[in-house]
């Protein structure tokens, strides 16, 4: 008899849940924090501004001038219409694509249940299992409904993380504005709180609609653990499914208007970026946080439903399912509720324990984060890899059982957590300006745009090298030691510091939005250079979000790959077999097709963006001096159109691919577009990532001038940092759109093949039938 797990199950039942209420109740106290900031003039303490110095954190502090003696309130009411312009943009925006998302919800989910339904012919009869020989399992019926429920449950949280994402950035937007008229210290907080909010109401929300979903569905199902698992995978469909029209649709959007704003603003009109007059303005700002918040948070909401769905689909067939052990099935759930816990006390450090007082202090404590929770969440994965298994167990490897030891399991968990840290900060070296990779690309602008844009591709290219190594070793370890279970657990322990990584990534388009503000406002100089250096800092922390992003997309995608292969039994992938092989050569080239209709989309959108700003440079009279107002609501209307009506093409290429290959072709064709899509995928979204931040970085390396190198490169409206501009100007799509909407690609593609894997087993390769 194998022992059983140190924790009862009724533990079990209490630790996921209180986890999950502990997040969301931080990430509140965390917005109450945020929002004692006002954006309104307060009334004037007697006394002068003195009297109104309050509490350390500067909660209770009036919004009050530094020492520069800008003492005009009607700066903060500035800030508030901006902030408020902003938040409408941003609003409509997203109401116009749920609309679109919506719809396509509705549609996808009478497919899953027709497609499946109609295995048993819509048979309320209970079926042979699949896995568990002279067992009888509940009917495909049932299996059809349930399935269309959790891709429901699944798209729904998604949309609605990423609309109280979208809401906390404008919220706090303003606040870290006026927050740094008193210090970068409380500017950084202000922003670090608010993208807290964002990670830990995400990663409290996708844990407890999981728990609860399980829950509810094993009323229904009872000893069927097979179909109950099943049918959750379509929670990690309907995450993903929502998280590739947020991270296109927003992606076209904001690079729309970036592009726009820059080529005209700065290279055309030589003004400052983020300047008032630009009619782009308000678009761009607007599009940071749609791109980078709402797509960011869908984005990584769906790795982490996949992994998780991924893992407890293999635990099904394996000891843990066959013998209804609940807390070691229950065992991904609890690395969740874990790294809330983990991610909790890392916050910590950055809002309590140290505080930020200069600007170079900035990067080091964004990059002490990601330490602290990486070695935080090791204790804390070797704590649940002790109480939450027995010593030894079977996981299921392709038809046979493997045993495997509790202490195995903990390895592939840590090898995944740590291999991210190592891919975040191997983006950090080929993307920060402070390392010689992105000063070398801001050098080769001396000879103008051409060879700029050969250096970045180079970087970008090269950069892929260490990350594939690191992922590479991740598999082979996991999977040596505990098959596809090992590789799932291993992308979940990548994502068990979500909560963390997506506070960091949500404050870098909260300073950048402080910073449109500030100028936007009038606000001074050294006001402008405190949120300029915030938003750098949050550049560089984007890109490492986009690396653990891709990462744990790569680790994701083959877990589901092998929970596909099992459930469609597939004993091997040969890629000698001609069905196979033609298979790999159309998955390796949909990467490309992919990002051909992306980058395509924004250069549509940016064309129209850019005549718009020139004429309306051209025909308002006293724009460029000042005097008149831009039209910002007609730049808004072409990012929004563009956006809605581009991402349908691209959407329907990923979501439509997997059901015709599956159907025509059949289970093993599909296979091999799904490791070409992988492979292929996973290089490309590395290099067009990595090769947009250099350029960025290049371009805000020259512009601070910061050492004699990059003074020598200046200043601002030189010919080298026009060349620099356009660098950036081409990496905007690669990496805000392309880059980041590819690994949706291959993981959209591998869940919907799991999703929809007993329609293909039963009915698919129509085509060769005939044949």
């Amino acid at each position: 008899m194998v022992a059983a797990a140190i924790l009862p199950e009724l533990a079990t039942q209490l630790v996921v849940p209180v986890a999950a209420a502990v997040g969301i109740a931080f990430a509140v106290l965390q917005w109450v924090l945020v929002s004692k900031v006002k954006v309104a003039p307060e009334p004037r303490a007697e006394g002068g501004s003195a009297s109104a110095v309050g509490a350390k954190d500067g909660a209770t502090e009036y919004l009050i001038e530094e020492e520069e003696g800008l003492n005009d309130h009607n700066v903060v009411l500035k800030c508030a219409e901006i902030q408020t312009a902003i938040s409408e943009g941003q609003t409509s925006f997203l109401f116009t694509e749920y609309k679109y998302a919506g719809g396509f919800m509705t549609i996808f989910a009478v497919l899953i249940f027709v497609f499946l339904g109609s295995i048993e012919g819509f048979s309320t009869k209970s079926q042979p299992c699949h896995y568990s020989v002279g067992k009888t399992c509940k009917p495909a019926l049932a299996n059809a409904a349930f399935s269309t429920i959790a891709f429901v449950l699944g798209a729904v949280t998604s949309l609605v993380s990423g609309f109280l994402g979208m809401k906390i950035a404008t919220y706090a937007n303003a606040r870290t504005t006026l927050e740094a008229r008193k210090g970068v210290g409380k500017a950084f907080i202000t922003a670090f709180r608010s993208g807290a909010v964002m990670g830990f109401l995400l990663a409290a929300s996708g844990l407890f609609v999981l728990y609860v979903a399980i829950n509810l569905f094993g009323l229904y199902y009872g000893d069927d653990w097979e179909g109950l698992f099943e049918a959750i995978t379509g929670y990690g469909l309907g995450g993903s499914s929502m998280a590739l029209f947020g991270r296109v649709g927003g992606g076209i959007y904001t690079k729309a208007a970036d592009v726009g704003a820059d080529l005209v603003g700065k290279v055309e009109r030589n003004i400052p970026e983020d300047d008032p007059r630009n009619p782009a303005v308000i678009a761009d700002n607007v599009g940071d946080n749609v791109g980078d918040i709402a797509g960011m948070g869908s984005d990584l909401f769906g790795s982490y439903a996949e992994s998780s769905c991924a893992a407890l689909v293999v635990a099904s067939i394996s000891s843990f399912g066959i013998n209804h052990e609940f807390t070691p099935m229950m065992y991904p759930l609890l690395i969740s509720s874990v790294g809330i816990i983990a991610c909790l006390i890392t916050t910590l450090f950055a809002t309590d324990f140290f505080e930020v007082k200069e600007v170079d202090q900035i990067e080091p404590a964004l990059k002490r984060q990601l330490i602290i929770s990486t070695a935080v969440m090791t204790i804390g994965i070797a704590l649940v890899s002790w109480l939450g298994l027995p010593y030894t167990f079977t996981i299921f490897n392709f038809g046979a059982q493997k045993t495997v030891h509790s202490w195995q399991l903990f390895l592939c968990v840590a090898v995944g957590l740590w291999a991210g840290l190592v891919i975040g900060f191997i983006t950090e070296y080929y993307t920060s300006n402070a390392y010689s990779p992105v000063q070398d690309v801001a050098d080769s602008c001396r000879t103008g745009a051409a060879t700029n844009v050969i250096f970045g591709l180079a970087l970008g290219y090269k950069s892929v090298i260490i990350p594939i190594f690191a992922i590479a070793f991740s598999i082979f370890l996991s999977f040596s030691l505990a098959a596809m279970y090992g590789v799932a657990v291993a992308a979940l322990g990548m994502l068990s510091t979500i909560a963390t990584g997506l506070a960091i990534d949500a404050y870098g388009p909260i300073s950048d939005n402080a910073g449109g503000i500030a100028e936007m406002a009038g606000m001074s100089h050294r006001i402008r250079e405190r949120t300029d250096a915030l938003d750098a800092a949050g550049n560089t922390t984007a890109a490492i979000g986009k690396g653990f992003a891709i990462g744990s997309a790569a680790l994701v995608s083959l877990a589901l790959f092998g929970a596909f292969v099992s459930r469609a039994g597939i004993t091997t992938v040969d890629v000698l077999t001609p069905n196979v092989f033609i298979g790999l050569l159309v998955g390796a080239m949909l990467p490309y097709w992919f990002s051909a209709m992306t980058m395509k989309s924004v250069g549509s959108a940016a064309l129209k963006m850019v005549e718009e700003v020139r004429r309306q440079f051209n025909t308002i009279p006293g724009l460029m001096e000042g005097t008149a107002k831009p039209d910002y609501a007609t730049c808004v209307k072409i990012s929004t159109d563009a956006s809605i009506k581009e991402m349908i093409p691209p959407g329907a290429l990923v979501m439509l691919t997997p059901l015709i290959v599956g159907t025509l072709f059949g289970v093993e064709t599909l296979s091999g577009v799904l490791a070409g899509a992988l492979v292929s995928g996973v290089q490309i979204a590395i290099s067009a990532s990595n090769t947009g931040g250099a350029w960025d970085n290049a371009k805000k390396y020259i512009e601070a001038g910061a050492s004699e190198h990059a003074k020598s490169l200046g200043p601002k409206g030189s010919d080298c940092h026009k060349a620099a501009v356009i660098g950036d100007t081409i990496g905007d799509p690669l990496k805000d759109t392309s880059g980041p909407s590819l690994n949706i690609l291959i993981k959209l593609m591998a869940v919907e093949s799991l999703v929809f894997a007993p329609f293909f087993a039963t009915y698919g390769g129509i085509l060769f039938k005939i044949l």
